[in-house]
């Protein structure tokens, strides 16, 4: 796709939580980041206003084209926000801006993404090593799996072919919840109560889901309570899970918390490496990984949980898979600028 610094390409980043627009120039076989903004999705009323309010910053860079990814299915070119009271109209923005829209889901975006990075540069990725301190290189040529817990927990993939690299979407964030021991267990018939059928891995893996399982471990009196986790509780929902991540270290409550969610993010990840064999690597994107690095690493949590399944050559699967560990939060930008050469 051609974009310059004269006629530059407008890319958006819509979660429940965040919503990233920027301004993109190509750069050879890359793109380079001009201008970039962040509005809250749960304040906005709809993408066109802080679209409108972005491109107002700067009038005389106008953009070629608007590649849009977002957190939902993309439906007679619409997505419905998956947590957010709002949908995003691609021929509404056309009408009111003037631009050709094209739409994508966020996780195909982040799957596209994933195609940028420089899978030895520690300031993109970190490798995680395995619990024999092998770290397996990923093939260019296999699958890559990108699994990702935000506001919600969204699964991607990337196939090579020979007419070039392919990304797609998945509902793979809604496969059962995991269970490995008594607590998961626990958890597991806490979530059901009330649901048509068994609770979905997103109920837990996520951020709505590590203040379930919080609250869960206080109320089951599987954790003190403490006046740490009072002021928590006292939060608005959407604040709690970076509040329990912020005192892992030193309230009980909150450190359970986290390992139990790791724990269960590690589960989650070993089932999908079963059905997507991803040897191109698994790529753990979303903020909660990334601002949580060291949960990740600390003690082998998550992957003692991971390389641990029911059938030896499962085990051999899981300590085979390249894990990377993703760091740049601009990824699903770059992937939404790339998503419509990925998905023709």
């Amino acid at each position: 796709m051609d974009a310059s610094a004269d006629n530059p390409l407008l890319v958006a980043d819509v979660g429940g939580t965040n919503l990233n627009l920027a301004l993109l120039a190509r750069d050879g076989a890359r793109f380079r980041l001009l201008r970039k903004a962040r509005y809250s999705t749960q304040e906005e009323r709809s993408l066109l206003g802080p679209l409108q309010r972005f491109l107002a910053q700067d009038p005389t860079s106008r953009p070629a084209m608007a590649c849009l990814s977002a957190a939902g299915p993309v439906l007679d070119r619409r997505i419905h926000l998956t947590n957010a009271p709002w949908d995003i109209d691609a021929v509404a923005l056309e009408r009111e801006l003037g631009l050709p829209i094209h739409l994508v889901n966020d996780f195909i975006a982040l799957s596209c993404g994933v195609l940028q990075l420089d899978l030895a540069d520690p300031r993109q990725v970190t490798a995680l090593p395995h619990g024999d301190g092998s770290l397996p290189s990923a093939d260019p040529k296999g699958v890559a799996l990108v699994v990702g817990a935000g506001t919600g927990l969204g699964v991607g993939f990337v196939v090579p072919t020979p007419a070039g690299p392919r990304a797609f979407p998945s509902e793979g964030g809604h496969i059962g919840l995991p269970v490995f021991d008594e607590d998961s267990l626990a958890l597991w018939r806490h979530l059901k109560e009330g649901l048509p059928g068994p609770p979905g891995a997103e109920m837990a893996v996520s951020g709505l889901g590590l203040a379930l399982i919080f609250r869960f471990l206080l109320d089951t009196r599987r954790v003190p309570w403490t006046p740490v986790a009072s002021a928590i509780l006292a939060l608005p929902d959407p604040d709690q899970p970076a509040a329990i991540s912020a005192q892992a270290q030193a309230d009980p409550a909150c450190g359970r918390a986290m390992t139990l969610f790791v724990e269960l993010y590690a589960r989650v990840c070993a089932e999908l490496c079963a059905v997507f064999l991803p040897t191109g690597g698994l790529f753990l994107a979303g903020g909660i990984a990334s601002k949580n690095r060291d949960r990740f690493l600390e003690g082998g949590c998550f992957m003692d949980r991971f390389e641990r399944n029911y059938r030896a050559h499962l085990d051999l699967l899981t300590r085979a898979t390249p894990i990377f560990l993703v760091h740049d939060y601009d990824l699903s930008l770059y992937g939404a600028a790339l998503a419509p050469a990925c998905t023709m």
